[in-house]
């Protein structure tokens, strides 16, 4: 599996003085409350688009229910097209084709519009509220990690200025730029959306590696007239970047930047016990379909 190459790190570090000022005193409160206990999970085995969501609701649920702070690592197998919680999928895209094309499909817990799942390294944020902050102050914060993450492979990112901003629910994915949102080349490189559950989050999203999103256009009813760039840009390294590279890259980043004591989670039974509660409601073609 691809992300078996990435390397066991040590992640337990002392706090910097590059820790956001606006987050401090928040996450210090939270310190001395012993909530700072992060799980960081690189999970190797891909899985299909109804499993990956019924997993990410569930550590959302351990986020609510028991202050758990959770970063996940995956991918997708097979290769799926994933739909936003509240986007009108059933009159947005070509049904007919999607099912010609023999196209898995899952609508996702989160908001936002379309997102092809190929060769990409998919991150999962789930964590009290307070950690982050409010939506956008979370938005940003996870981006700019993601950011710093990529930067130390040597990719040249850069963040959307705010006056791109559009509403985070409402985000069109890799279609274009919102405020805060991780660029390359002037293309948009990590696609992202949350969802806020009582007092915990859920931010998920998904960094290309080695594909585009022109799938997602191919089957837009009115396709020619969706506005996507073309290609959506792969990260331009100039040389093979793995999914595993990146996920080391982005475990590091975010203990360098959030703190805590973190310990790598191999295979959390209890989480994937708790997820096959879900597992019916992302199987079903009337979840996927209901808008």
């Amino acid at each position: 599996m691809i992300l078996s190459e990435a390397k066991e790190q040590s992640l337990n570090v002392a706090p910097c003085p590059g820790f956001p000022a606006t987050l401090r005193s928040a996450w210090e409160g939270l310190r001395k409350r012993g909530i700072l206990d992060w799980r960081f999970w690189v999970d190797n085995e891909p899985r299909p688009g109804w499993a990956n969501m019924a997993i990410d609701l569930a550590l959302l649920d351990r986020a609510e229910q028991h202050g758990e702070s959770w970063l996940r690592l995956y991918q997708w197998q097979p290769h799926c097209l994933s739909f936003g919680r509240h986007e009108p999928a059933s009159h947005r895209y070509d049904v007919e084709r999607i099912r010609d094309l023999g196209l898995d499909t899952v609508r996702r817990p989160t908001g936002g519009r379309a997102v092809w799942h190929g060769p990409e390294l998919t991150y999962a944020i789930a964590a009290p509220s307070g950690i982050l902050g409010s939506l956008r102050a979370a938005y940003l914060e996870v981006h700019a990690m993601l950011a710093q993450a990529l930067g130390t492979l040597g990719v040249a990112t850069s963040l959307a200025p705010r006056a791109h901003a559009t509403p985070v629910d409402a985000g069109a994915c890799f279609s274009q730029p919102a405020g805060g949102e991780v660029m390359v080349a002037g293309r948009k490189v990590v696609g992202s959306a949350q969802l806020r559950q009582g007092k915990a989050l859920l931010q998920h999203g998904s960094i290309l590696l080695h594909d585009d999103q022109r799938i997602v256009r191919s089957v837009s009813l009115g396709g020619a007239s969706v506005s996507f760039p073309e290609p959506s840009t792969p990260i331009p390294l100039g040389r093979h970047i793995t999914a595993g590279e990146v996920a080391g890259a982005v475990g590091r980043a975010a203990c360098d930047r959030w703190h805590g004591e973190w310990r790598r989670v191999a295979r959390p039974d209890d989480v994937l016990e708790a997820a096959s509660r879900y597992f019916p409601q992302f199987r079903s073609p009337a979840w996927t379909w209901a808008r």
